[in-house]
Formats: structure tokens, sequence, C-alpha cells
């Protein structure tokens, strides 16, 4: 077992070591994955396990990898996506040029709904796609654009759910187990790291999407990252967050109204 305190110890040495700051995420949350992986890869001691995160660098990607969150879906929760398509992606199709950021994108699927929502109403070749990460492993796989397979099918159901109406096979190409995405989608990603704990803002957008990441953060980082997205929107620009989290009682509540009862705001400051 590890206690709290040497969960803190290993936070401090991430950030003094290697510059990974951490010390603001749920402490629940981390101390739930630093014990499955003590437990999973079998040290003997807490000792054991701070030695090698501080002296070995190829175990210590793994620990980032498996305390940072990284589970994603296509068109996950459909009724947001429907709402995307119909009440946001007009409006943007109004602009010359339509700038997302998708923040704490994990492996990418999202970026890849949006790609293909995009296509769909005729705006990705006008559109640039920003896909950032902590983790630069799963930013690989965004870049790839190659996801397993035996997931289309629901994949393919959410993406009937959110409004599509095409045969969903034709984005990709199937093989040896693998969905292969077109590489006219990839071509609009942008992929980049980017720890929304330390960097700064590096563009103005017109759509944020940040989808259950804040809710690993405590309520000082929540507001610190809020704060990133609203100086990072453009006027009457839209942030959506996922489903469990909130503007509610946040510094930036006033700046925005919300659409509807999906999490998507608009800015109005």
């Amino acid at each position: 077992m590890i206690e709290d305190e040497e969960i803190d110890i290993l936070l401090n040495d991430l950030f003094d070591i290697h510059g990974y700051d951490f010390t603001n995420y749920s402490k629940a949350s981390i101390k739930r994955r630093v014990l499955r992986l003590y437990s999973l890869d079998k040290f003997p001691s807490f000792a054991e396990l701070r030695y090698r995160i501080k002296t070995d660098t190829t175990y210590l990607k793994r620990f980032v990898e498996e305390i940072t969150v990284n589970v994603t879906e296509m068109f996950r929760d459909p009724s947001f996506y429907q709402s995307l398509r119909t009440d946001v992606l007009p409006v943007l199709g109004t602009k010359p040029f339509i700038r997302i950021w998708h923040a704490g994108c994990s492996t990418g699927e999202e970026v890849y709904s949006m790609a293909i929502f995009l296509k769909e109403a005729g705006l990705l070749r006008k559109s640039l796609l920003y896909a950032t990460d902590l983790n630069p492993t799963v930013l690989e796989k965004v870049r790839k654009g190659i996801f397993p397979l035996d997931q289309m099918k629901h994949y393919s159901e959410s993406y009937i759910g959110s409004g599509g109406q095409k045969d969903f096979s034709s984005y990709y190409t199937a093989n040896y187990g693998q969905a292969k995405f077109d590489q006219e989608l990839s071509e609009k990603i942008i992929i980049s790291t980017h720890n929304l704990v330390s960097d700064s803002s590096f563009n103005e957008f017109d759509l944020i999407l940040c989808r259950n990441v804040l809710i690993y953060f405590d309520k000082d980082l929540q507001d610190r990252v809020l704060k990133l997205f609203d100086a990072s929107l453009g006027p009457l620009g839209y942030l959506a967050l996922g489903t469990k989290e909130t503007l509610k009682f946040s510094a930036i509540q006033n700046n925005y109204k919300q659409l509807n009862r999906e999490k998507i705001w608009k800015k109005i400051v």
C-alpha cells in the first residue's frame, strides 16, 4: 500500500526532476492509478517505484502514460454531436476560416469525428483542427489515424445517432483488424504536445473541445484551464465540455451562455 504522503513525494519528484506537474490533479484519481501500476508492475516497495521513476526514462514514459487518462471514442454522446452538427457548425460555416482546438485529445477519435462532420458540412477545406495532449505517445495514434476495426460497429451506431446519414465505412479502409481513416481527414489535423497545467494559449479559436479532462483536475486547476480556454476563444466562440463538466461556479461563467442541455457554451463577452 502507498500512503497519501508518498503520492505527494512522487508528484514532487515528477515536477522537480522531469517537469510534469500533476500536483493539481484529483488526488483520489492519481492515487488510484498509481496503485494500479504499482500492483501491475509488482514493485516490492514504494522506494523501488520512486527510484525507477527518478532514474529510468523508459519507465517514466510508461508511468506518465498510465496515470494520464486516455479513454475516448468516436461520436461519444451522440446527442452532443448532433447539437454540434445542427447548432454550431452552421454558425462556424459563415466564417472565412475555422480553427478548432481539441485540448487533451488523447488518441484522437473525437478529432476524426469532427473532421467527418466538417467534411459532410462542406467546411473541411477551410478548417484546421488542432489536436493537443500532454502525452506524445497517444498523439502518434492521432497522426496515424488508425483505430481498432472491432470498434467500428459501435462508432457507426454513434455516428448514425448523431445524425450521420452516410455509410460510415466509406471513411476508412479496413486491413488486418485495423481501420485507417482517409488521409483527407488527417491532412487538416495539426498535432502538438500541450500541457494544460503549464502551457499558455497558442492561437485564437472558434471552437474548443475539452471533454472529460477537467474532471481529473482539482477546482483551482479547473479554473486555471477554463481561463486559458477563455483567453483562447475568439468573439462568439464556442466551448464544449464533457457530460459531467460545467462552467457553473467558475470564474468565466458570466462570459458564456449555454446553448441547450448539451455541454456547449457560446462566448457572449
